[in-house]
Formats: structure tokens, C-alpha cells, sequence
């Protein structure tokens, strides 16, 4: 069968490349066209558009990039035509997917499933009318999305957590301190700080100097940066300056697990340190923090921003956001991560609970063998407007 799919970032890159591997192992003949990334174009089929071309963020980055996303969308739309595709997967990057899904859905009448759902559950909980008339099947990812669709009377299926599935499968699994650090010429004396600035250039300009400045008190640690996918070296340089910090490319999950503490953004970073158990700090620095405080406080339906605390339904991680976010903050709640032993394990502790929370790995088989099955029955499921 045909198969398309749009992702939007990297993480959806990564987690869209696992899924294409699972539908190969239930559809030998599986044909793949997509809107994503390297990790995807490692499994074979035909990129049409790269998402670093249409990852923007942030209200006036997407408004001063309009036409660019006009002309992606219809770029997207037309090719979905011509591929003829027995099935259409999004994944996440909602702003973009869910106007592709009514086009498939009402255009091309070609079913549409949604792999990682849309954060709906935290704001703009009016998209579950677009869900409900365009996405054939939702597959979910977290658990507390399940009973949230359920109380929007939309059927979704859990399937387990991608990310799960990628660190239970990571290079280097059995790596040892010292091989990690003699392979990137650091020093075995000194135990490591990381430091995730996140994903996106902004975010990096935003979050790394503090994350650098809140660091230098702690003389008996090393600091390494995990370089993100993407972002050329030249951008980190000039943050680095003459500080003594490392940078690692392409070595996210050996750099954590090698890691007596990190400093890490919100989103899917933060539960990826706690599945490869590193105490962490979530710390994210936003302009008008003030304003921003008081919109997340009034207008979202969520009382966290990492992933982590978010499934636990408590807080397991410090998160210093918006008006909470300073470098005084970030290096108490790092002196107590590295130096205060209970407190060290009780946040590990509550990892434990989390990953049981999540459940076993095979989120990409499960979903692989829900899409291959529904794509292989006839068609009945339209709409209109």
C-alpha cells in the first residue's frame, strides 16, 4: 500500500521513521512519500519537503512566513493528489496538519490517521471539532489523552509512547563513563551538567546563556551541551564563547545517561531524561514573562509544561517557566539535584512511576498494525461540511 506522511519537527521526524519501519514489517509492498526529515529518508521513499523549510514558531515568525506556509500547504495538498495514497498519517504539528486533513478527508476522501496527537488538552481545545469531523483514527501517546478525548466523546486508541521505543533501542546502551568521555575528549575526573537549550534557534538564543551563567558556580562538574539536530555549530560558538563548556552533535541519549544532572527545556527532552533517569531541571526562558505567566495560568487547561510531570499528574521535576524562570532559581534547584542525596532519589524515584505509567515499548508496532489494518478494509467513513 501507499502510504503519506507529514511531520512538522524532529522529533516527529524521529518518531515518523520508526513508525515507517513498523509498516514495513506489516506491509512488505509499503511505498512511502512524506513531508519530514532525515531519519525518514534513512527508511527509504521519496522526501517531497524538508521540515527544517517549515518549522516556524511563535506568532510573528509564522505571520512575517505566510506566504512560505501558503505555498508549502498547497505544495503538500496537491502532491498527497497526485501520490493517490491509500492512507495520509500527520503527525503532531497541528497548525499545518489538520487544514491537510480536511483537504484529504473532504477532497480526496482518502482516510486520515493522527499519530502523536495535537496538545490540544493544554489550549485551543476547539480543534476537537476539527479532529471529530477529519481524523479517521487518533492514536495517542500519552496515557491522560485517552480519558481527555473520552470526555469529548472522540474515540482514540493509546498505543504506547514512541519515546520509549527510542531510548529502549539507543546505541551505546551498556556505555560506560569512560568510554563516553575519552570518546569525545572529556575529562574523567569531573561528573557532567547537560544542558538541552531545545530544538529551535530562538529557543536556544533564549534558554543556553542563562543555562551557561547558572553553571559556573559548580567548578567539580563539567558542562556539555546536546547540539540539536539541525542547528549549525557557528550558532552555539558564539553563546559558548570563552566559557569552558563542551558541545556533543548527534549524541543526545549517550550524553544524558552519562550525566549526573540536566538542565532541560520543556517537551519531549524532558521525558527522555527521566526515561534515561538523569534528575533534571526544566527551566524555559520567555519574553514578557510576566504576560506569558498569566496566560498559561488563566488560559490553559494544564498546571505543567514537561512531559514529565504532566503524566504523573504531580510535580516530580522543578519547573522554572516564564516568571520563575532566573539564574539564582536554576542554580539553587541544581545544587539541590547534584549534592542532596534523598532529594536526588526521590526525583528518581518518581521516574520509576512514570515510566510504569507509560507502559512497555512497541508504540510504533501497535500503531503500524492499527493503520495497515483499517487502510486494508474498504472505505466508508466520509464527511462534509
Amino acid at each position: 500500500m501507499k502510504y503519506y506522511l507529514v511531520v512538522g519537527e524532529a522529533s516527529g521526524d524521529l518518531h515518523a521513521a520508526n513508525l515507517m519501519r513498523s509498516l514495513r514489517e506489516e506491509d512488505e509492498a509499503a511505498e512511502f512519500r512524506f513531508f519530514g526529515g532525515d531519519l525518514m529518508q534513512a527508511q527509504g521513499g521519496s522526501m517531497v519537503k524538508h521540515y527544517k523549510e517549515m518549522a516556524f514558531m511563535g506568532f510573528i515568525p509564522v505571520l512575517l512566513n505566510l506566504p512560505t506556509i501558503l505555498k508549502n500547504m498547497a505544495l503538500c495538498k496537491g502532491d498527497i493528489a497526485l501520490f493517490k495514497p491509500d492512507v495520509v498519517i500527520l503527525v503532531d504539528y497541528p497548525g499545518f496538519n489538520l487544514k491537510i486533513a480536511k483537504y484529504v478527508k473532504l477532497v480526496l476522501k482518502i482516510p486520515v490517521h493522527y499519530y502523536i496527537s495535537p496538545k490540544i488538552w493544554a489550549w485551543k481545545k476547539w480543534r476537537i471539532k476539527d479532529i471529530r469531523k477529519y481524523i479517521d483514527q487518533m492514536l495517542c501517546i500519552l496515557p491522560f489523552e485517552v480519558e481527555f478525548y473520552k470526555k469529548n466523546d472522540y474515540d482514540v486508541q493509546y498505543v504506547g509512547n514512541p519515546t520509549v521505543d527510542a531510548v529502549a533501542q539507543r546505541p551505546y546502551l551498556n556505555e560506560s563513563f569512560e568510554e563516553f568521555v575519552a570518546a569525545n575528549n572529556l575529562t574523567s575526573s569531573k561528573p557532567i551538567i547537560a544542558l538541552l537549550a531545545g530544538s529551535r534557534k530562538q529557543e536556544i538564543k533564549d534558554n543556553l546563556p542563562p543555562m551557561i551563567e547558572a553553571t559556573r558556580s559548580f567548578a567539580d562538574c563539567q558542562v556539555v551541551i546536546a547540539g540539536a539536530p539541525g542547528i549549525e555549530p557557528s550558532l552555539y560558538d558564539k553563546y559558548i564563547g570563552n566559557e569552558s563548556v563542551a558541545i556533543v552533535f548527534d549524541q543526545t541519549y549517550r550524553l544524558l545517561q552519562n550525566s549526573k544532572a540536566a538542565m532541560v527545556c520543556s517537551g519531549t527532552a524532558t521525558l527522555e531524561t527521566a526515561l534515561l533517569r538523569t534528575p533534571q531541571l526544566v527551566c524555559y526562558q520567555t519574553p514578557i514573562k510576566h504576560v506569558v505567566s498569566f496566560v498559561f495560568e488563566n488560559l490553559f487547561s494544564t498546571k505543567y509544561i514537561s512531559l514529565v510531570n504532566l503524566i504523573a499528574d504531580k510535580t516530580v521535576v522543578k519547573e522554572l517557566f516564564a516568571k520563575h524562570f532566573s539564574i539564582p532559581a536554576m542554580e539553587m534547584e541544581l545544587k539541590k539535584i547534584l549534592y542532596d542525596t534523598a532529594y536526588r532519589n526521590n526525583m528518581l524515584s518518581q521516574y520509576e512511576e512514570v515510566i510504569k505509567i507509560l507502559g512497555k515499548s512497541g508504540a510504533s508496532t501497535k500503531a503500524a498494525k492499527i493503520i495497515v489494518t483499517a487502510a486494508s478494509r474498504p472505505y466508508l467513513r466520509y464527511c462534509s461540511e
